[in-house]
């Protein structure tokens, strides 16, 4: 079996991931997991495995409470001791994080260069501030293989003069996840627990720096919350950067702060919600794909198709704009689910396993060959 290196550190990227593990033997790869350790609290990782069944990792760094260029610094060291001991004939990255970010420079830096494939690629929100889109230039610029979740990501590769390489749109492996999940999400009794009905609650989450990290912000954005919270009262799990940063601030009346949730947890919330106000990138598209409205606290997204095709409005960051936003979606009846946008339909990540296992064959024209047999669309 060909040896693949498959490299995941955020939240996200498990559940990104979870679907190329599952159908990789079945397409003759031996796909070794490594967790790189970016989040380090259990409550964003180690419980996320058990929520979707996924195997112990094969290597997994330790990185401490290290950020910024101390953690790409200590995430490259530690991936080139796992090149060298695996030896793969291919690194896969997922996403768009700081662990991406480092397999990908780790794979061209090797002594002998890997081959890279990126799982989420093409994505661009035009906005070089966030870290991540940073990330996503850097890596698509060295990958071989480029498997993309949504057609204007392969628009944004061939603007980019990326036709050299493999850019297949493949479908989102996120929704691959929610959609094998969804049944038993709605037995994980978050809801209950917290004494919540269908459809009365709004589900808020907020992390990018860009929100948090300004006291200013942080402030003027809790306040629009709590103006959300007077008419719909709000859950917010917390991420451990944004509680961080609240520090001893209260929690206006209504807003509902709660401890991290679990994945099949936050699923099950995140189906019931009457709206779900977000910065996240994965939850645009999850949301999408429940048919739940979301305003993205954001300016730019780099996930435009859960705007034409979802249920997204990307709202900004003024307070003003983000209270008007949701009340005008409170005013209106919850709409019917849209269709899913095209391949999000349960089946990427055996187009993924297909491509990565005939590039390995045979190059990018059997790339091609194996996933568009499967559905994929070429870019």
């Amino acid at each position: 079996m060909a040896r693949v290196l498959l490299v995941v550190g955020a939240r996200p990227n498990f559940m990104k991931a979870a679907s190329v593990l599952e159908a990789a033997p079945r397409h003759g790869l031996d796909v070794r997991l490594v967790d790189t350790g970016q989040h380090w609290d259990d409550a964003l990782t180690r419980r996320i495995t058990q929520d979707l069944g996924l195997p112990a990792p094969h290597h997994r760094l330790d990185l401490g409470r290290a950020s910024g260029l101390e953690q790409l610094a200590l995430l490259l060291t530690g991936l080139g001791r796992v090149l060298e001991a695996e030896a793969p004939e291919m690194v896969v990255v997922v996403g768009d994080v700081t662990s991406t970010l480092a397999g990908a420079l780790a794979a061209a830096r090797a002594p002998r260069p890997v081959p890279l494939a990126h799982v989420e690629a093409g994505l661009r929100s035009g906005d070089r501030t966030m870290p991540e889109e940073v990330n996503r230039l850097v890596v698509d610029q060295l990958a071989q293989l480029l498997l993309c979740t949504e057609p204007a990501a392969l628009d944004n590769l061939r603007r980019e003069g990326r036709g050299e390489a493999t850019a297949l749109l493949v479908g989102n492996t996120m929704v691959d996840t929610l959609l094998r999940a969804r049944e038993r999400a709605a037995r994980a009794g978050a809801r209950e627990a917290l004494g919540l009905a269908p459809g009365g609650y709004g589900l808020v989450t907020l992390h990018r720096p860009g929100n948090v990290d300004d006291p200013a912000r942080l402030e003027a954005l809790l306040g629009a919350l709590g103006q959300v919270a007077a008419r719909l009262p709000l859950v917010f799990p917390v991420h451990p950067r944004t509680r961080a940063r609240l520090g001893d601030r209260l929690a206006p009346e209504r807003l509902r702060l709660v401890e991290p949730q679990g994945y099949l947890a936050f699923l099950q919330l995140m189906s019931s919600a009457r709206l779900v106000l977000t910065d996240s990138g994965g939850v645009q598209e999850e949301t999408t794909a429940l048919g739940v409205p979301c305003l993205t606290l954001r300016e730019s997204t780099e996930r435009p198709i859960t705007v034409t095709a979802g249920t997204n409005r990307v709202v900004g960051t003024t307070p003003a704009g983000v209270v008007a936003a949701a009340f005008e979606a409170l005013d209106r009846a919850p709409p019917a689910a849209p269709p899913l946008p095209p391949l999000w339909d349960g089946r990427a990540g055996e187009r993924i396993a297909a491509a990565v296992a005939g590039w390995l064959a045979g190059g990018p024209a059997e790339a091609r060959a194996r996933a568009v047999a499967l559905g994929a669309r070429e870019g």
